[in-house]
């Protein structure tokens, strides 16, 4: 028998469900935690601004990531396949997050 999935009721205010723009991430580790700065980089800019800093544990963001692919296969069936224009390298926009103070 399949477990019941749970309801659950989102709440989301004004300024979230306008969002935030991103088009760079860092991804950093520690044993316990996974950390994703999100920021926006410009065209020219030599510096990123972290927009959101998001922290969570390595099983959710295992869950993340298996949700984020289960979402771009369903994108793409239904757009068709997302090219990555000027991204040979896997690891442009994804690193370890640098602070100011680390980076002093």
């Amino acid at each position: 028998m399949k477990p019941q999935q749970q309801r659950i009721n989102i709440e989301l205010d004004q300024g979230q469900a306008e969002g935030t723009y991103s088009n760079f991430v860092l991804v950093g580790h520690t044993p316990s935690e996974l950390v994703l700065d999100f920021a926006r980089m410009m065209p020219g800019m030599q510096k990123a601004k972290v927009f959101s800093r998001i922290i969570m544990t390595p099983s959710h963001a295992k869950m993340l990531l298996k949700s984020l692919e289960d979402n771009i296969k369903k994108y793409e069936k239904q757009y068709g396949e997302i090219k990555l224009h000027g991204h040979e390298s896997k690891n442009i926009g994804f690193g370890s997050p640098v602070t100011d103070e680390e980076s002093a």
